[in-house]
């Protein structure tokens, strides 16, 4: 059986996962910045999966001692890390760049960067250890270079990212261990939603191209497990969405009218 670490994986994506990977029968590794929530997940996940199967801890991704916790407290628990995700990251609020609060920027720059780093170097250093392991990290808007106005901090962390992954491609060519990212599309979470909230009518506005664009997390987290499970080449990068699937869902929205989030 395999043993999977994703952090970030109380909501969203990160959630959908944990729960693809179980299904899947592997063992998993929850893990969050509040235990709570940590402990509420595994509760969830529990009325589904075996408790052994599972083993939640939380965690702060900016700090690297908490980090180190999760991967020695997991490895006393399961014996092996297989695979781990750095999932956890931050968006912040939609505004522009000039008017966001510097706490703020800050967060999102700490958590989406030096989250996914720490996470890195701990899982890779782990990896090499015990002779095996596949580490991903997950992309997202901006680490293609496209630019979405108000989200400026989130863009150009996800865009230092796809460099960092690349980078550590390189470094471990050598090595038993794979990297690779995780391109998910657009995901129907609250990274969406929450800049709305208090602009419904923008949200009103932009809700159909969303509708167009997105797919919920139960659809695209049990193929890209599928595909982490499968995937046995350094350097791959897991993509839900092409350019072929956007373009065929923009030709099909007079016909076929999608409600992802209603």
């Amino acid at each position: 059986m395999k043993h999977i670490v994703i952090t970030g994986s109380t909501r969203g994506i990160g959630y959908g996962l944990a729960e693809a990977f179980l299904d899947l029968n592997c063992s998993v590794t929850v893990s969050g910045r509040g235990q709570v929530d940590v402990d509420q997940t595994i509760m969830k996940l529990s009325e589904r999966h075996p408790s052994e199967h599972l083993f939640g801890l939380a965690s702060d991704v900016r700090d690297p001692k908490q980090i180190q916790s999760l991967w020695d407290r997991t490895q006393d628990r399961f014996q092996k890390v297989d695979i781990w995700v750095n999932n956890a990251g931050f968006s912040g609020i939609q505004v522009d760049a000039w008017k966001i609060a510097p706490e703020i920027a800050k967060e999102i720059i700490e958590t989406n960067i030096l989250g996914t780093m720490y996470g890195s170097m701990i899982a890779i250093q782990g990896m090499l250890s015990q002779g095996f392991g596949a580490l991903y990290n997950m992309e997202g808007m901006g680490s293609d270079g496209r630019m979405v106005q108000g989200l400026t901090y989130y863009g150009t962390s996800k865009y230092a990212l796809r460099y960092y992954t690349k980078s550590l491609r390189e470094e471990t060519k050598n090595s038993p261990i794979i990297i690779g990212s995780l391109r998910p599309g657009m995901v129907a979470t609250e990274m969406i939603t929450k800049p709305y909230e208090d602009r419904p009518e923008d949200w009103e506005r932009d809700k159909r191209m969303f509708n167009i664009l997105s797919d919920r997390v139960e659809t695209v987290t049990p193929w890209l497990a599928r595909k982490m499970l499968e995937n046995t080449n350094s350097g791959e990068i897991i993509s839900w969405s092409s350019p072929w699937k956007i373009m065929g869902r923009f030709l099909a929205s007079p016909f076929h009218k999608r409600n992802i989030f209603d």
